[in-house]
């Protein structure tokens, strides 16, 4: 009992320390617990692929080749490590054979694309900006009609990864997150999604999975960064210091649209003609005694870190994977901000007034003045604004959906 006086004494007599190594041990404790958590969600979701991985397969039956698109550096170096402790054992033990290429500056995934050849599955682990480069590059092929059919993966490891909200259930645990979409890539499951065209006079087009963005709510989401040391007021600081410099603030631009119209019937795929017997015969005794060389494993990653703010005066919009499953026509949305626009709502961002569906079926061009129009966000990527047409590509790719959270958009549907 003295032994334990003693230390209750030597404690207030040291309160500060005493204080000081609290709070050290608890914070230290809570970051012990939270590493041992996420080696467990990392354990169980290992489990679940090698299940996968011993799926028996016939002789003549090639393993599926995925090609993963790696940039070490970005996000200050943590992207590569977030990949290698989270997704990579995951398709290791699925049993896949997976290529990698490394990207040294931001825009060669776009140049990698045009090169890559025919896969099984295309995997994108990074964010927004990430998943623009690659659809670009892919869309932009001669044979892309053929090549857009390939099912395309997102794993989420950027800053803003606007499309996992669609297609993951989110979590707030980070290795959750990237395990849970890594392994939806196995199972299989698959949603179609609109692309917007959007293309300039000159330019090549640039295609996009979330929207196009122009005006001045984007040009202050290009600011907030600045007001870093405000916290959590720093985005309400960027829109009234801009207030402050100009008011009103207009842009203008002029936007012509068609009703929407009813999507033409989905053909159905042609299946090629079964081989004659005698050819059958030869390719499995050929499998038989040659069987075939599994390739060496190698990783890709292409990663880009966001950091933009998702409101535009003038916006052109894809309607969000819940309408893409239970509409009966295609669109997309123009939403252009209200005539009456106060310094107040400009602050508190306030919603759009105007909404339209316009037709996929013929352009929607998007005039601008030839000088001082700004910068346009195409998919949280900034590019130069200038006088577009946007047409509106009606499920022109496949992407990877967690099971759980295709059944919860099926039920929101009925």
């Amino acid at each position: 009992m003295a032994r334990v006086v003693k230390v209750f004494v030597t404690l207030r007599n040291h309160w500060k320390k005493s204080t000081v190594a609290a709070c050290a041990l608890s914070y230290g404790g809570h970051w012990l617990y939270g590493k041992h958590c996420d080696n467990l969600l990392r354990r169980d979701a290992c489990l679940a692929a090698r299940e996968f991985g011993r799926q028996q397969i016939s002789p003549q039956e090639q393993l599926k080749k995925a090609t993963v698109i790696l940039n070490p550096a970005a996000c200050r170096g943590k992207a590569n490590n977030l990949f290698e402790k989270n997704a990579a054992p995951i398709l290791h033990l699925a049993g896949m054979e997976v290529t990698l290429v490394k990207t040294d500056y931001e825009g060669q995934a776009k140049k990698l694309m045009e090169l890559m050849e025919q896969t099984d599955m295309l995997i994108v682990a990074g964010g927004d900006g990430t998943l623009q480069e690659v659809i670009t590059g892919l869309l932009r092929r001669a044979d892309h009609e053929s090549f857009s059919k390939t099912p395309i993966g997102f794993i989420p490891l950027g800053s803003h990864n606007s499309l996992s909200e669609s297609l993951h259930i989110l979590s707030d645990n980070h290795v959750k997150h990237i395990t849970s979409a890594t392994l939806s890539i196995l199972q299989g499951e698959t949603v179609p999604l609109d692309v917007l065209q959007i293309k300039g006079e000159k330019e090549q087009p640039v295609f996009a999975l979330i929207g196009l963005r122009w005006g001045a709510f984007r040009d202050v989401a290009s600011t907030i960064k600045k007001y870093w040391y405000l916290g959590p007021l720093k985005i309400k600081a960027a829109h009234w210091f801009s207030t402050l410099r100009e008011w009103p603030q207009v842009h203008e631009a002029s936007v012509s649209y068609m009703a929407p119209t009813l999507r033409p019937p989905d053909l159905p795929e042609q299946k090629p003609q079964r081989p004659n017997l005698m050819y059958r015969i030869a390719r499995r005794l050929k499998n038989y005694w040659y069987p075939p060389i599994p390739g060496n494993t190698i990783f890709v990653l292409v990663f880009v870190c966001l950091s933009y703010y998702n409101k535009s005066d003038r916006m052109l919009k894809l309607p969000d994977l819940l309408f893409v499953l239970q509409r009966i026509d295609d669109s997309l949305l123009v939403c252009v901000e209200p005539d009456s626009f106060t310094v107040g709502d400009f602050i508190t961002y306030v919603q759009y007034s105007f909404c339209s569906m316009t037709s996929p079926y013929c352009p929607v061009p998007f005039p601008l003045p030839q000088e001082g129009a700004g910068f346009y966000n195409i998919d949280n990527e900034e590019y130069e604004a200038m006088s577009v047409e946007v047409r509106l590509l009606p499920r022109k790719l496949r992407f990877f959906c967690s099971a759980e959270r295709r059944e919860q958009l099926l039920t929101q549907v009925l």
